[in-house]
């Protein structure tokens, strides 16, 4: 009886293993408000129904801030490795063993070597297969250069270690869809960035994810002009007629439905944007400063064009309110739940791909000949 017993629960952990998506968490800076948000958005038990949380960081971190937080019933399981997995707790997998002083609001160098740690455990349980889905908390991008992270951010990095050619950073909130053309670089650098076959590759990776990540079957793509007013036919600037316009009409000779440019300063506030599924802006705070201003509490940061899926919550470190558990969680929770969903639509994209009816020929000359009565 004990031995079927032990090969009952052995059976109902392997299915739950199956069917239960593995969300790799990492910490993010120990200093900021990562901790906090991650232990607030996984502290109900009922987000198990769905996931299997896997946090990599330190237990010796989650345990302060959960002292901190007064959440004494959010319970974890202490884990070595992604072998230690238990599918009906939140795993804490200990990254280091080091005895860290925790500063929250204090941007340090430690908090830069801790995460950058977090984040490669991460990735490579990720491309182990380990692990489903990754989510990002927030890390200071000075401090992880001091920890010698040579990237501008996470979509940089995870573009590089999963080899893809055309990362693309898209802001989600409900059916708001925001991506950018350029990224984490100067102001004085974006003109010149601005090249015809970079905002053409951008819309096909855009228009890509839409259909793979989203669902959409004809997505709809905004595509905005760079300069104020569109440019008004080049009396405010050259780059939409030279770069921008020939990316869009080169789009649409391949049958995106790419239109534009459009003004980037009216566009989110007019009824116009209900008529697209996805809005592409040519720079960082074109569309983010909009985005966050309408979303900014449930708004998620998702890495498009990568053979993995990552998300990240659409706010940065907080030093300002790290340690005065302040910080709101939606945001992080809204990443793990989408992480979710685009891996399942994901899954259902490759299935309806993967196996295409194929007539052969003796079918098709029947056809043909039938057509012709």
């Amino acid at each position: 009886m004990e031995k079927v017993t032990k090969d009952k629960e052995v059976k109902d952990k392997e299915l739950s293993n199956k069917t239960l998506i593995k969300v790799g968490i990492t910490l993010g800076d120990l200093n900021g408000v990562g901790p906090e948000i991650i232990i607030k958005a996984l502290h109900d038990n009922r987000i198990l129904t769905d996931i299997i949380p896997v946090v990599y960081g330190s237990n010796k971190v989650i345990s302060h801030y959960k002292k901190q937080l007064n959440l004494h019933e959010f319970n974890y399981a202490s884990c070595k490795s992604a072998a230690e997995i238990n599918p009906k707790k939140v795993n804490i997998i200990n990254v280091w063993q080091d005895e860290v002083q925790i500063e929250p609001g204090t941007a340090n160098a430690d908090g830069g070597k801790y995460a950058l740690l977090s984040l490669e455990a991460a990735t490579k349980d990720l491309a182990e297969g380990k692990i489903d889905v990754l989510v990002t908390a927030p890390f200071s991008k000075e401090n992880v250069a001091k920890a010698g992270f040579n990237f501008p951010g996470h979509t940089e990095y995870l573009a590089e270690m999963s080899g893809a050619k055309e990362a693309l950073m898209v802001l989600v909130s409900g059916n708001l869809r925001v991506a950018l053309v350029t990224t984490h670089i100067p102001i004085k650098e974006i003109s010149s960035q601005l090249q015809k076959d970079l905002i053409l590759s951008k819309i096909e990776a855009f228009e890509q994810s839409l259909k793979k990540d989203f669902g959409l079957i004809r997505p709809r793509i905004a595509v905005f002009g760079l300069n104020p007013h569109a440019g008004e036919n080049g009396k405010i600037g050259e780059e939409e007629q030279l770069t921008i316009i020939p990316a869009i009409q080169a789009a649409k000779q391949k049958g995106i439905l790419a239109f534009g440019p459009y003004p980037a300063d009216g566009f989110f506030g007019s009824p116009l944007r209900q008529q697209f599924d996805g809005v592409l802006a040519m720079y960082h705070d074109q569309g983010l400063a909009a985005f966050k201003a309408l979303c900014f509490n449930d708004g998620v940061n998702f890495t498009a064009g990568l053979p993995i899926v990552r998300t990240s919550p659409d706010h940065g470190t907080a030093f300002d309110i790290a340690g005065k558990m302040l910080a709101d969680e939606q945001s992080l929770r809204s990443a793990i739940f989408l992480a979710v969903d685009i891996y399942r639509k994901r899954k259902i994209f490759k299935e309806i791909h993967a196996n295409p009816l194929v007539i052969s020929k003796d079918e098709k000359g029947k056809k043909d000949q039938d057509r012709s009565h």
